[in-house]
C-alpha cells in the first residue's frame, strides 16, 4: 500500500518538517513531569500548546485532550486538504477510517470525577460518548472530514496504531474501500502515568533504551496519521510503500514481554514473509524499545534471533516518549521519513550499551541510503505488530 499523505504532531514538533529537523538534530522532547495533578517524578513528552487549539465551533461537543491533538494533526503537512482531495475522487463511502489509541480522552473523565455533584453524580455537561468513550477519535474525524466509509477504533494497548495501519491496508485489499486514513492518538493523562507509575515501569529521568542501566519508559503522547491508498504503476520520486506486515499474540503475561520475545520474533517474521523478503533486506529496525529492562531484552532476543546482531536499530521513544496506543502511527512515519532523508536515528540518552543485548544498537545519527525499515509495536498481553516499509526510490 502507499503512504500517499501522512502527518504527525508529538514531542518532538508539530508536521513531519519540524519532527525530521528534531531527529537530525538528535534533539528531544522529554522533560521533567509537570503534567497538571501529576506529582510524580519521571519525565515525560507534551506536545507544546496542546491546552490552547480549539476544535471548530460546531463540533465543540468533542472537546477533549485526545480530540485537540487529533484536530492540530489535521491541520498540518496540509493532511485535512489531502483527505478532502481524496473523498471528492472516490466518494467519501470507499474512504475508510482506522485509528489507534489506548486512553482515549480518560483525562475528561478525570476532570469530571473532581467535580462530582454532592450526591456524587458526575457533572450533567459530561458526554462519555463524544469525549472518553475509544471511539470518540473516530467520531470527531469522520465529521471533521467528512468520512462516510467503514470506521474502527482500535485497542490493542501500545500496538493499537500499528494494527489499524495493517487494517486499513486489509479493507483497501478486500476492495471495501479505496482509500484509508489510518493512524493513531493517544495523550497524556493521570491514569496513565499513575498507572505505569505502580507497574513501576516509569523512569525517574529521561528513559534509556538498551542502556546497561535502563530504568523504565517515559509517557508521551502524539497523533499520527497515514493516507493510504493502492500504489500506482509510476510511482513519485521518494515514494513510501507498507510492502509487509506481521500480527503475533502471545498472551504470555498481562503486562510482561515473553522473555525470549517470541511473539515479537513471529511479527517480525511474519512481516518479512509477507514482504517475500529476507531479514538481510532490512536496511534499519526502529525498535519498540521502551527502556524497560524486561522489554528491551526480550526484544533484543527476538530480533538477534531473525536478524542476527548487524541490522542497524534504535529507538526513538527517548526522544519522544512512549505515545502508548499512537506509538505504532508515530514511529511508522518516523520510518517513512527516515527512509526519504536517508537516516538512521540515533537513540538518545542511552550512556552505555548493555553488553548482555547483542542488537546493532545507534546512538549516533547514520547518513546512508535505506531501502527498507521495519518499525516494532508490542503492546501488553502480548499484542504484537511489526511494519515492513520500503523506499524503492
Amino acid at each position: 500500500m502507499l503512504l500517499r499523505h501522512f502527518s504527525v504532531v508529538s514531542p518532538l514538533g508539530r508536521g513531519c518538517a519540524a519532527t525530521l529537523a528534531a531527529l537530525q538534530a538528535q534533539r528531544g522532547g522529554l522533560r521533567p513531569c509537570d503534567f497538571p495533578h501529576a506529582q510524580l517524578q519521571t519525565y515525560i513528552g507534551a506536545v507544546c500548546g496542546l491546552d490552547a487549539v480549539h476544535l471548530p465551533a460546531a463540533l465543540g461537543a468533542f472537546d477533549c485532550r485526545n480530540n485537540r491533538l487529533a484536530q492540530l494533526a489535521l491541520e498540518q503537512d496540509g493532511f485535512a486538504q489531502a483527505v478532502g482531495d481524496c473523498l471528492q475522487h472516490y466518494g467519501n463511502t470507499r474512504v475508510g477510517l482506522v485509528i489507534g489509541t489506548s486512553t482515549s480522552g480518560i483525562q475528561r473523565t478525570e476532570h469530571a470525577y473532581r467535580h462530582r455533584l454532592a450526591d456524587g453524580a458526575l457533572p450533567a455537561g459530561f458526554d462519555y460518548r463524544r469525549t472518553h468513550n475509544p471511539f470518540s477519535i473516530c467520531d470527531y474525524l469522520r465529521a471533521a472530514l467528512g468520512i462516510r466509509g467503514p470506521s474502527v477504533s482500535v485497542c490493542t494497548a501500545c500496538s493499537s496504531s500499528a494494527k489499524a495501519i495493517v487494517a486499513g491496508a486489509r479493507m483497501i485489499s478486500a476492495d471495501l474501500i479505496d482509500a484509508a486514513v489510518v493512524g493513531g492518538v493517544d495523550s497524556l493523562c493521570l491514569t496513565t502515568l499513575y498507572g505505569f507509575h505502580s507497574l513501576q515501569l516509569t523512569a525517574p529521568r529521561a528513559c534509556r533504551p538498551f542502556d546497561a542501566t535502563r530504568d523504565g519508559l517515559s509517557i508521551g503522547e502524539a497523533a499520527a496519521f497515514v493516507l493510504l491508498e493502492r500504489p500506482t504503476p509510476a510511482l513519485e520520486p521518494h515514494a513510501v510503500l507498507l510492502v509487509g506486515s506481521g500480527e503475533s499474540s502471545d498472551a504470555h503475561h498481562m503486562s510482561a514481554p515473553h522473555p525470549q520475545g517470541t511473539g515479537a520474533r513471529l511479527a517480525m517474521q511474519a512481516a518479512l514473509q509477507s514482504a517475500g523478503l529476507d531479514a538481510q533486506a532490512v536496511d534499519y529496525i526502529n525498535l519498540h524499545g521502551t527502556g524497560t529492562p524486561a522489554n528491551d531484552a526480550a526484544e533484543s532476543r527476538a530480533v538477534e534471533a531473525l536478524f542476527g546482531s548487524e541490522t542497524l536499530c534504535s529507538s526513538t521513544k527517548a526522544a519522544t516518549g512512549h505515545a502508548l496506543g499512537a506509538a505504532g502511527a508515530l514511529e511508522a512515519v518516523i520510518c517513512a521519513l527516515a527512509l526519504r532523508a536517508g537516516l538512521v536515528p540515533g537513540g538518545l540518552n542511552t550512556q552505555r550499551l548493555d553488553p548482555a543485548l547483542h542488537v546493532n544498537y545507534q546512538t549516533n545519527n547514520r547518513r546512508m541510503p535505506l531501502r527498507h525499515a521495519l518499525s516494532n509495536s508490542f503492546g501488553f498481553g502480548g499484542a504484537n505488530c511489526s511494519l515492513l516499509l520500503a523506499c524503492p526510490r
